[in-house]
Protein backbone atom coordinates (compact mmCIF):
# COMPACT_ATOMS: atom_id res chain seq x y z
CA UNK A 1 0.00 0.00 0.00
CA UNK A 2 1.20 3.50 -0.87
CA UNK A 3 0.36 6.94 0.47
CA UNK A 4 1.12 9.98 -1.69
CA UNK A 5 2.71 12.97 0.05
CA UNK A 6 3.46 16.48 -1.21
CA UNK A 7 7.15 16.71 -2.15
CA UNK A 8 7.20 20.38 -1.07
CA UNK A 9 5.75 20.17 2.45
CA UNK A 10 5.42 16.46 3.22
CA UNK A 11 1.64 16.52 3.86
CA UNK A 12 -0.22 13.29 3.08
CA UNK A 13 -2.43 13.81 0.02
CA UNK A 14 -4.11 10.40 -0.02
CA UNK A 15 -4.92 7.53 2.28
CA UNK A 16 -3.16 4.22 1.55
CA UNK A 17 -3.76 3.11 -2.06
CA UNK A 18 -3.09 -0.21 -3.76
CA UNK A 19 -0.99 -0.30 -6.93
CA UNK A 20 -2.58 -1.89 -10.00
CA UNK A 21 -0.32 -3.37 -12.71
CA UNK A 22 -1.65 -1.03 -15.41
CA UNK A 23 -4.09 1.79 -16.02
CA UNK A 24 -7.50 0.21 -16.81
CA UNK A 25 -9.12 0.88 -20.17
CA UNK A 26 -10.54 4.39 -20.24
CA UNK A 27 -14.30 4.67 -20.48
CA UNK A 28 -16.07 6.41 -23.28
CA UNK A 29 -18.42 9.20 -22.26
CA UNK A 30 -21.83 7.74 -21.51
CA UNK A 31 -23.74 10.94 -20.74
CA UNK A 32 -23.98 10.14 -17.03
CA UNK A 33 -25.10 13.03 -14.86
CA UNK A 34 -23.08 13.18 -11.60
CA UNK A 35 -23.65 15.99 -9.09
CA UNK A 36 -25.19 18.17 -11.77
CA UNK A 37 -22.45 17.65 -14.37
CA UNK A 38 -21.87 15.11 -17.07
CA UNK A 39 -18.81 12.90 -16.86
CA UNK A 40 -17.46 9.53 -17.87
CA UNK A 41 -17.18 6.80 -15.23
CA UNK A 42 -13.89 6.99 -13.27
CA UNK A 43 -10.91 5.27 -14.86
CA UNK A 44 -9.62 4.09 -11.46
CA UNK A 45 -11.69 2.52 -8.70
CA UNK A 46 -11.43 4.14 -5.27
CA UNK A 47 -8.43 2.96 -3.24
CA UNK A 48 -6.25 2.13 -6.24
CA UNK A 49 -3.65 3.80 -8.45
CA UNK A 50 -1.52 2.93 -11.47
CA UNK A 51 1.49 4.39 -13.25
CA UNK A 52 0.66 5.73 -16.71
CA UNK A 53 3.63 5.24 -19.07
CA UNK A 54 1.96 7.42 -21.72
CA UNK A 55 2.46 11.21 -21.93
CA UNK A 56 -0.14 13.32 -20.15
CA UNK A 57 -1.02 17.00 -20.46
CA UNK A 58 0.79 19.85 -22.21
CA UNK A 59 2.70 20.43 -24.33
CA UNK A 60 0.67 19.09 -27.27
CA UNK A 61 2.13 18.23 -30.66
CA UNK A 62 0.54 17.28 -34.00
CA UNK A 63 -0.35 13.58 -34.12
CA UNK A 64 1.66 11.50 -36.56
CA UNK A 65 -1.49 9.75 -37.80
CA UNK A 66 -4.01 12.47 -38.60
CA UNK A 67 -6.41 9.95 -40.17
CA UNK A 68 -6.42 7.46 -37.29
CA UNK A 69 -8.04 9.75 -34.71
CA UNK A 70 -9.47 8.76 -32.29
CA UNK A 71 -8.74 5.03 -32.56
CA UNK A 72 -4.98 5.53 -32.74
CA UNK A 73 -4.98 7.61 -29.54
CA UNK A 74 -7.28 5.96 -26.98
CA UNK A 75 -5.71 7.67 -23.96
CA UNK A 76 -6.45 11.23 -23.03
CA UNK A 77 -6.52 13.89 -23.85
CA UNK A 78 -6.46 14.26 -27.62
CA UNK A 79 -7.67 17.54 -28.99
CA UNK A 80 -7.95 19.26 -32.35
CA UNK A 81 -6.37 22.65 -32.72
CA UNK A 82 -7.83 25.59 -34.60
CA UNK A 83 -6.15 24.55 -37.85
CA UNK A 84 -8.01 21.25 -37.81
CA UNK A 85 -4.97 19.17 -36.82
CA UNK A 86 -5.30 16.45 -34.22
CA UNK A 87 -2.79 17.13 -31.45
CA UNK A 88 -1.69 14.71 -28.73
CA UNK A 89 0.12 15.01 -25.44
CA UNK A 90 3.90 15.25 -25.28
CA UNK A 91 3.73 15.91 -21.53
CA UNK A 92 5.29 13.99 -18.66
CA UNK A 93 5.26 10.20 -18.60
CA UNK A 94 4.80 7.94 -15.58
CA UNK A 95 2.18 10.08 -13.87
CA UNK A 96 0.25 8.40 -11.07
CA UNK A 97 -3.40 7.92 -12.04
CA UNK A 98 -6.01 7.70 -9.31
CA UNK A 99 -9.67 8.39 -8.61
CA UNK A 100 -10.05 12.15 -7.99
CA UNK A 101 -11.92 11.49 -4.74
CA UNK A 102 -8.87 9.65 -3.33
CA UNK A 103 -7.10 13.01 -2.88
CA UNK A 104 -9.85 15.00 -1.13
CA UNK A 105 -7.61 17.70 0.33
CA UNK A 106 -6.32 19.01 -2.99
CA UNK A 107 -7.33 22.50 -4.00
CA UNK A 108 -7.90 23.96 -7.45
CA UNK A 109 -4.92 25.77 -8.86
CA UNK A 110 -5.81 28.30 -11.49
CA UNK A 111 -3.05 28.70 -14.01
CA UNK A 112 -3.18 30.68 -17.24
CA UNK A 113 -3.79 28.80 -20.47
CA UNK A 114 -6.16 26.16 -19.13
CA UNK A 115 -9.75 27.31 -19.53
CA UNK A 116 -12.32 25.10 -17.83
CA UNK A 117 -14.44 22.82 -19.95
CA UNK A 118 -18.20 22.96 -20.05
CA UNK A 119 -18.69 20.31 -17.33
CA UNK A 120 -15.32 20.12 -15.55
CA UNK A 121 -11.59 20.23 -16.09
CA UNK A 122 -10.58 19.04 -19.57
CA UNK A 123 -6.96 18.25 -18.63
CA UNK A 124 -5.52 20.02 -21.66
CA UNK A 125 -4.06 22.96 -19.74
CA UNK A 126 -1.35 23.31 -17.14
CA UNK A 127 -1.61 21.23 -13.94
CA UNK A 128 -4.74 22.29 -12.05
CA UNK A 129 -4.57 20.61 -8.61
CA UNK A 130 -2.47 21.75 -5.64
CA UNK A 131 -1.58 20.68 -2.12
CA UNK A 132 -3.06 22.92 0.60
CA UNK A 133 0.46 24.40 0.93
CA UNK A 134 0.08 25.76 -2.62
CA UNK A 135 2.47 23.40 -4.41
CA UNK A 136 1.06 22.20 -7.73
CA UNK A 137 0.90 18.40 -7.67
CA UNK A 138 -1.16 17.24 -10.65
CA UNK A 139 -4.06 17.51 -13.06
CA UNK A 140 -7.67 16.45 -12.80
CA UNK A 141 -9.61 15.49 -15.90
CA UNK A 142 -13.35 15.69 -15.29
CA UNK A 143 -14.98 17.27 -18.32
CA UNK A 144 -17.78 15.54 -20.20
CA UNK A 145 -15.51 14.70 -23.15
CA UNK A 146 -12.56 13.29 -21.15
CA UNK A 147 -11.79 10.34 -18.90
CA UNK A 148 -12.51 11.00 -15.20
CA UNK A 149 -9.16 10.71 -13.42
CA UNK A 150 -6.47 12.51 -11.43
CA UNK A 151 -2.82 12.48 -12.56
CA UNK A 152 -0.21 13.22 -9.89
CA UNK A 153 3.13 14.45 -11.22
CA UNK A 154 6.09 12.20 -10.32
CA UNK A 155 8.34 15.09 -9.26
CA UNK A 156 5.64 16.77 -7.16
CA UNK A 157 4.79 13.84 -4.88
CA UNK A 158 6.59 11.33 -2.68
CA UNK A 159 5.40 7.76 -2.30
CA UNK A 160 5.44 6.43 1.26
Amino acid sequence: MTTFHCAACGEALTAALELLPAVPARHQFEGVLVDGRRQAPPTMSRGHYAVDPEPHGPPFVPAEDQDGFPAAYPGGPCISNLDGLVVVSAGPRNTFVLHPADAPGLTWHSAPGGPPGCCGAPGDGPPNRACPCGAVVGSEMSDCCTPYELHLLPGAVRLV
